[in-house]
């Protein structure tokens, strides 16, 4: 089995309950067991103007390649509606492989650690949230550490209100 973190995000629809059923789907992947959820947070968008979105990560052990764990996310996002029409458009659902294990994997399709990770607060808050320990392969920093580093004055606690 394999540690490894996998980001979600959404802005167009009912993103809360987009992201949670995102959740439930991928937790009856076989291959898949969480281990962590992160709360949900609103977010200011990057790229184009577009609506907040809700961001949170998952924590998992998995029983599948980083490839194959890819098309899985891919598939997900699929099935929820996903279309990619332009870079950082707003979009269903996002999600995106973070860490798995301590590897360091860079391909045409796949870069592990996430290459804009350590910059985006919508992923480091929820990240620091559940895996706090967990040591970025690439910096060799804990990412309780990471995380400070990065302005998180746009990343708030999504609240039942």
């Amino acid at each position: 089995m394999h540690d490894s973190v996998i980001a979600l995000g959404s802005n167009i629809g009912d993103s809360l309950t987009i992201l949670e059923a995102a959740v439930k789907t991928l937790h009856k992947v076989p291959g898949i067991t969480y281990k962590n959820i992160s709360s949900w947070y609103r977010t200011k968008a990057v790229g184009p103007p577009q609506p907040d979105y809700l961001n949170g990560c998952v924590n998992c052990l998995v029983d599948i390649e980083p490839f194959e764990l890819l098309k899985i996310l891919l598939e997900t996002e699929n099935k929820f509606g996903r279309e990619r029409k332009e870079r950082w458009g707003a979009r269903t659902l996002d999600l995106d492989l973070l860490l798995y294990d301590d590897l360091i994997l860079d391909s045409p399709t796949l870069q592990v650690p996430h290459p804009r990770m350590l910059e985006r607060a919508f992923v480091m808050v929820p990240l620091a949230e559940i895996v706090p320990d967990w040591v970025e392969p690439i910096s060799r920093r804990a990412i309780k550490e990471l995380v400070k580093e990065v302005d998180c004055s746009g990343v708030c606690l999504l609240t039942d209100n």
